[in-house]
């Protein structure tokens, strides 16, 4: 199975609520397993922070975030209109106040990188998925996941 969401969102901070909210939505619909909802929610939510705060919006004002469910992994991205610098995991001090998005986004997800298409830059994660299978939960019981690598 394969599904795909891509929401366009205001060039503001109330942004992370709804896409965090409507990823969740979609990846509960397609059977994800609450775990890996947490981690892709977690992952979306550390990506379009970073593109508010260091990014400029699309052309159109806004952000982009997209999300595909398929194979055992769930790749989300943020794409807008880029910035001075490239994103990449910074290495804060304990008592740094910020720098640690992308290093938990290098935590959680399998892999993540950026793309560069013109002025729109678009950073991305693949999230490893566990689903609840089709056996588990039509016999009453607690699901098992079924756990899947990205490929």
């Amino acid at each position: 199975m394969s599904a795909s969401s891509v929401v366009l969102l205001p060039y503001a901070p109330s942004s992370v609520a709804v896409a965090r909210q409507r990823l969740c939505s979609d990846l509960q619909e397609w059977g994800v397993y609450e775990t890996a909802i947490d981690d892709a929610v977690l992952v979306v939510s550390e990506l379009l922070s970073n593109a508010l705060r260091h990014a400029h919006p699309l052309p159109s004002g806004q952000v982009m975030v997209a999300w595909r469910w398929s194979g055992g992994c769930v790749e989300v991205a943020v794409s807008d209109g880029g910035a001075a610098t490239e994103p990449r995991a910074g290495r804060p001090t304990l008592s740094s106040l910020g720098g640690r998005g992308l290093g938990i986004v290098e935590y959680v997800a399998e892999h993540w990188g950026v793309r560069h298409e013109g002025e729109i830059t678009t950073v991305w994660a693949l999230v490893t998925t566990v689903t609840v299978t089709d056996a588990d939960a039509g016999q009453g019981s607690v699901p098992e996941p079924a756990l899947r690598e990205c490929g």
